[in-house]
């Protein structure tokens, strides 16, 4: 794939129309300079994606949503990574292919498809056969996606916000819902139900995660509501009750807090009430920065 399309970006809904082949940075923070932070085996996503070997997940620099509280803050204001070629993310793939990855797991990716895809194809050419994983925010752009179509066997899109309020407040995209609702759509069109191996393992489909943010539990029911009524057995869901406060959250008080386990189980009982039975629940305290590994540039 041509690497104009970074010419005049407009791979995400930001469509910043900055020139990437010229060093130029919109809101994702990235010229056309591929930043890998970490490639690794990872054993903390939902277990038809870790199985018993891991997920080989390849965190990516930058991001195009930027929400205050982001887990992954270092990776994602592009303050950590290494900079690599096309040619040695194919590598990259390869290795984690050898060392028994379930899947490849496309970290924040959107903001480089045109340079996944050349090394997806590099790969593929080399006797790359695992699943691939496009592990999004879920504010994509329908053409962004389709450029997608028959190289990614997984979508793992979160669903964050019903509310344009709450959107623009934590992340500056009010029209979040809009774009994660049609991205979701052309993602269950790409790759239909999901599919689950004998072993227990996805290989194909999409599955949407859910983060509970504290004192939005409304915002949350309707999320699920609609993802349910909307998409049905079509989806997988995960309702994650995993946010960690982290120091960038001090200026959000109302946010500043765990997820209260009475907040999680009132979200949880309404999912099972209106019928949802395909998906994921964490229980235990998954509020915790073990969740986040360390972006030191492993397997880069």
């Amino acid at each position: 794939m041509s690497l104009t399309l970074l010419k005049n970006c407009t791979l995400c809904p930001r469509d910043c129309q900055v020139d990437r082949t010229r060093g130029q940075r919109g809101y994702c923070r990235q010229t056309e300079e591929l930043v890998v932070a970490r490639a690794a085996l990872h054993m903390w996503e939902e277990p038809c994606l870790s199985g018993a070997n891991g997920s080989g997940a390849v965190f990516f620099s930058g991001c195009s949503l930027g929400c205050v509280y982001c887990q992954n803050y270092n990776i994602a204001q592009g303050l950590a990574g290494k900079p690599i070629t096309i040619a040695r993310l194919a590598d990259i793939f390869l290795e984690l292919q050898r060392q028994a990855a379930h899947n490849i797991n496309l970290v924040t990716p959107s903001h480089y498809v045109p340079q996944i895809i050349e090394a997806l194809i590099l790969a593929r050419g080399k006797g790359l056969v695992i699943p691939i994983v496009y592990n999004c925010s879920g504010y994509e752009k329908i053409e962004t996606l389709r450029l997608l179509e028959g190289y990614v066997d997984i979508y793992l899109p979160d669903c964050k916000y019903w509310s344009r309020e709450v959107a623009r407040k934590y992340s500056h995209a009010e029209e979040y819902f809009a774009y994660a609702s049609a991205a979701i759509t052309e993602m269950v069109r790409q790759t239909d139900k999901p599919v689950i191996n004998e072993e227990g393992l996805m290989t194909r489909g999409v599955l949407v995660r859910h983060l509970t943010l504290p004192g939005y539990l409304e915002d949350s029911k309707l999320i699920l509501k609609y993802l349910y009524e909307t998409f049905g057995d079509k989806i997988l869901l995960s309702i994650m009750n995993q946010y960690t406060p982290l120091p960038q959250v001090n200026r959000y008080p109302e946010i500043n807090r765990r997820v209260t386990e009475q907040e999680y189980n009132d979200l949880v009982d309404y999912a099972i009430a209106i019928g949802i039975e395909n998906g994921f629940i964490q229980q235990g305290d998954t509020a915790s920065e073990s969740f986040i590994p360390e972006f030191n540039c492993e397997g880069v």
